[in-house]
């Protein structure tokens, strides 16, 4: 039995639900644009997708990926607000080209991505240790724990960066 091919499922979807989901995105968003382009980005992530996936509901399927990438576009304009208040606190220092930006805060999504579903006191470990380079003594005693307790949420951060399809390790 053949395979369907997974670029004609999406091109159904596409045709038969894109302008449905652009109006869904849209009352959530209030903007017609960012909708649109939103939209258009739940389509890129199916065409990207490897497997076929047999869907029985498409607009809720169409749902649960847009509200994906709606976080991921929340997270990135929250980052990039971040991004922007610290330059403004020391422009001098942050100084960088319009690409130096563009990369430093595609990294910066992609970091937070890789952290997201961590506890708070893991990401805030590894974050101290790798952005504001505090040894494990002076993160213990920021975060009020302590310093084997800083290693193993140095560790857990690590591996869910390094290896993000791995199974999570409980610790």
């Amino acid at each position: 039995m053949p395979v369907p091919n997974p670029s004609l499922c999406v091109e159904t979807l596409y045709n038969d639900h894109h302008g449905w989901l652009r109006g869904w995105l849209r009352r959530r968003l209030g903007d017609a644009h960012q909708a649109a382009d939103l939209a258009h980005d739940t389509f890129v992530r199916l065409l990207s997708r490897d497997e076929h996936v047999a869907i029985q509901e498409p607009r809720a399927y169409l749902t649960t990926i847009a509200q994906r990438v709606v976080a991921n576009h929340w997270r990135r304009e929250k980052l990039e607000q971040a991004y922007l208040e610290a330059i403004a606190q020391d422009p001098q220092a942050l100084a960088l080209s319009p690409e130096d930006r563009a990369i430093l805060l595609e990294t910066l999504v992609e970091i937070a991505g890789l952290l997201d579903g961590l506890p708070v006191l893991v990401k805030r470990a590894f974050l101290l240790t790798q952005l504001d380079g505090l040894n494990h003594a002076q993160v213990a005693e920021e975060l009020g724990i302590s310093v084997t307790t800083v290693k193993r949420h140095i560790a857990r951060a690590a591996r869910q960066c390094y290896f993000p399809d791995a199974l999570p390790v409980k610790a």
